[in-house]
């Protein structure tokens, strides 16, 4: 069954967004070149790790992707379902293949295929 594996929290400032989690919840971040993403350890144990990344619309604020087995089916099933696929399918090399999806309430979710020999 699909599962949630990553979150991205969208930021406009990303020192103080930093500094406000590190000191809060006490996660490590780190910055991952060369593009203005931080990648987000939360802890060891059951949860998830995600990602602090610049805001690209208005409103936007967090965004949970989940893992599934085949994109391009999900991408199908989706839109087939009344939702929406709003980006085309995009190679993150070395992790896999991703693409955002609006639901039918609204929100944004990302569909991800893992895929480690992705280029």
């Amino acid at each position: 069954m699909p599962r949630v594996i990553h979150f991205e929290i969208a930021i406009d400032k990303p020192d103080r967004a930093v500094k406000f989690y590190t000191e809060v919840f006490g996660w490590k971040v780190e910055k991952w070149e060369p593009v203005n993403y931080w990648l987000v350890h939360t802890g060891e144990g059951p949860g998830i790790d995600g990602a602090l990344k610049m805001r690209d619309r208005p409103n936007e604020s967090t965004t949970n992707t989940v893992e599934v087995p085949s994109l391009e089916e999900f991408m199908a099933k989706v839109a087939e379902k009344g939702g929406e696929v709003i980006t085309e399918k995009m190679t993150i090399p070395g992790v896999g293949y991703f693409a955002q999806c609006r639901d039918t309430e609204g929100n944004v979710f990302g569909i991800m295929e893992s895929d480690e020999s992705a280029r």
